[in-house]
C-alpha cells in the first residue's frame, strides 16, 4: 500500500510516499481502509524534529471503512463507516484500537469525516475537560482561523458559552469564521484585545481562553482573564516563550493549563476520544457541527499539501484523499 512516510535526517525528517505492506489486524485491533486523512500542523512540526531513529508513517486522523476486525473485537464489523484518531494513518490502510473509532453519521462525506477527529478531540479536551466550561461562561479563542480553533468556537457555542470571542490578525479570516458561532470578533492587527474583551464581558474579563499563539499574546491574555479564569494553551505558533506577571496570576487566582497528546498514555488518549464522541456526536448527527475544509490534496501529493499549509493562508482543514 502507499503511505506518507517521514524519513529521519540530520536536518530534520523528509516526507515521501513509499510502498509498504498492508498492516494486519491483531487481536483487539480494527483494520480500516482509509478514504481520507486530515493534515495537521503538528505533523509538520514533528517531521522537522525527526533527526534520528526509524522511518515512521505520518498522520493522526482518518475516515474510511472497516476492512477487518481482530479477535476479541466487538461493536465493529466489516463495511462500517468510521472515523478515528490514531497513528500512521496517512496511508491506504491503518490499524486502530476499537475505542479510537467513531461512527460516521449517514450522509457525511469522507472528506468531512476526516476533518473531524483530531481538531474536535483536541478542542473538546482543552475547552471542556481541562477548561471545565460551564454554560454561560465566556470564551476567547486566539488565532481563530485554524482547525482546532474553529472546532473550539463551535464547541463553545453549542455548549452554551456566551459570549464566544474570536481573534485573528486577518480581517478576511475573521469574516469567514463569523458564521461558526462567533459573537465578537477581534482584529488583532488593529484592535486592542484587552479593551475588546472587557467591552464584550461588561469589564469582567473572559472565563476561558483557548490559545494557539503563545508568547505574543500571553500578556494580553493574562489581562483579559476574569477572576478564576483559565488559560489553556494548545500551540505556540507565535512564540514558545513569554514573561509572566505573577501578580496577575496571584490576584485573579488564574489557572494556566497546557494540553498535548505527546505525553498522554494510550488510555488517556482513548478517554479523550470517547469524551468527545459522547458530547459532540449528537451535534454532528443533527447537522449542527460544521466541518470547514479549505482544500483537498491527493495523499500522493503530500509535498504540495505541506507547502500549502506552511503558507498559513488556509481557513479550516486540509484533507488528503487516499483514492
Amino acid at each position: 500500500m502507499k503511505a506518507v512516510r517521514v524519513v529521519p535526517g540530520p536536518e530534520g525528517g523528509m516526507v515521501e510516499v513509499q510502498d509498504i505492506p498492508v498492516p494486519v489486524a491483531a487481536a483487539g485491533q480494527v483494520l480500516v481502509r482509509v478514504r481520507a486523512a486530515g493534515l495537521n500542523r503538528g505533523e509538520i512540526n514533528q517531521a522537522k524534529e525527526l533527526r534520528s531513529g526509524n522511518t515512521i508513517t505520518a498522520g493522526v486522523e482518518f475516515a474510511g471503512e472497516v476492512a477487518d476486525v481482530g479477535a476479541g473485537v466487538s461493536g465493529w464489523r466489516k463495511g462500517d463507516r468510521v472515523m478515528g484518531h490514531g497513528r500512521g494513518c496517512q496511508a491506504e490502510y491503518v490499524v486502530a484500537d476499537p475505542l479510537a473509532l467513531m461512527p460516521v453519521p449517514d450522509g457525511l462525506s469522507w472528506i468531512d469525516a476526516a476533518a473531524f477527529p483530531n481538531v474536535f478531540i483536541t478542542a473538546h479536551d482543552a475547552l471542556v475537560t481541562n477548561g471545565r466550561l460551564v454554560a454561560g461562561e465566556s470564551v476567547l479563542v486566539n488565532g481563530a482561523s485554524g482547525g482546532v480553533a474553529l472546532a473550539a468556537i463551535q464547541i463553545a457555542s453549542l455548549m452554551g458559552a456566551r459570549p464566544v470571542i474570536a481573534s485573528s490578525r486577518s480581517a478576511a479570516k475573521l469574516d469567514k469564521i463569523s458564521q461558526f458561532g462567533v459573537d465578537v470578533g477581534i482584529d488583532a492587527s488593529r484592535d486592542d484585545q484587552v479593551e475588546a474583551v472587557m467591552k464584550a464581558t461588561g469589564n469582567k474579563g473572559v472565563d476561558i481562553i483557548i490559545d494557539t499563539v503563545g508568547g505574543p499574546v500571553f500578556e494580553a491574555n493574562m489581562q483579559s482573564l476574569a477572576v478564576k479564569g483559565r488559560l489553556v494553551n494548545i500551540a505556540r505558533l507565535g512564540s514558545a516563550t513569554a514573561q509572566i506577571d505573577l501578580t496577575q496570576l496571584w490576584l485573579k487566582r488564574l489557572q494556566l493549563i497546557g494540553v498535548t497528546f505527546r505525553t498522554r498514555t494510550e488510555q488517556e488518549r482513548l478517554e479523550c476520544i470517547q469524551a468527545c464522541a459522547r458530547d459532540m456526536l449528537p451535534f454532528l448527527r443533527a447537522g449542527r457541527v460544521r466541518l470547514p475544509v479549505d482544500r483537498t490534496f491527493a495523499m500522493t501529493d503530500i509535498a504540495a499539501a505541506h507547502a500549502y499549509m506552511k503558507q498559513e493562508q488556509h481557513v479550516g482543514k486540509i484533507v488528503l484523499l487516499a483514492d
